[in-house]
């Protein structure tokens, strides 16, 4: 199992729901949310809701509690636990961010479990406020056309395995997701490696519609 690669997604994977959306709603700023969410790109707007949240007295431990709070198949945890057991090398590649991934993993005694975490990029500023970047600070040029504009996964999974390979060869990998931003990763695993789609989520759908790519 040493020569294994297990690639997580997290929102809808590891976890059971969206991380943005389930802090969002749970500190009741849903509506705030919709009516940004036309306006700008995603990660944008993610940083853009802490300021807010940040702004109407809502501290970064209540953001953390809802984190929490985060629904989690406890299959999911024990499978964690199981391949990390047997020596597979875990790693998380997500556009959620280091802060909400950290959080829930740490709550389920699951960081130490991971190799890295590969996600958005997050701080708390002097004032106690979440900052949320992108992965890539410039565009990343992939031409899929499912990756959204904060982080190409096919070019961080790419960088994954070329790391893998200088280490003593290349090694199998096994890939984990549910949405649109899943499928350039998908598209780069060889004859050997496997993908485990969602059943009915975005990269299910992209996958079925042209099975041979």
């Amino acid at each position: 199992m040493a020569g294994i690669i297990v690639v997580f997604d997290f929102d809808k994977t590891i976890i059971d729901v969206d991380s943005d959306n389930w802090v969002v709603d749970s500190l009741g700023f849903t509506e705030e949310f919709e009516r940004l969410l036309p306006t700008m790109p995603w990660n944008d707007l993610m940083d853009a809701m802490m300021g807010k949240i940040h702004a109407a007295g809502r501290t970064l431990d209540d953001v953390a509690a809802a984190l929490r709070a985060v629904p989690i198949d406890p299959r999911v945890p024990a499978a964690i636990r199981a391949a990390c057991a047997l020596g597979c090398d875990l790693r998380v590649l997500s556009d959620a961010n280091a802060f909400f991934i950290d959080t829930v993993l740490d709550h389920h005694g699951l960081r130490g479990c991971f190799t890295e975490v590969n996600t958005n990029p997050s701080r708390v500023d002097a004032d106690g406020r979440l900052r949320i970047g992108p992965y890539h600070a410039a565009p990343h040029g992939c031409g899929v056309g499912t990756c959204p504009p904060n982080m190409c996964k096919g070019q961080v999974l790419d960088r994954i395995l070329r790391e893998a390979a200088a280490g003593g060869g290349r090694k199998r990998v096994i890939y984990l997701g549910d949405g649109r931003g899943d499928y350039c990763p998908s598209l780069r695993l060889a004859r050997e490696d496997f993908v485990m789609p969602r059943r009915g989520f975005p990269v299910w759908d992209l996958i079925c519609e042209d099975p041979a790519r």
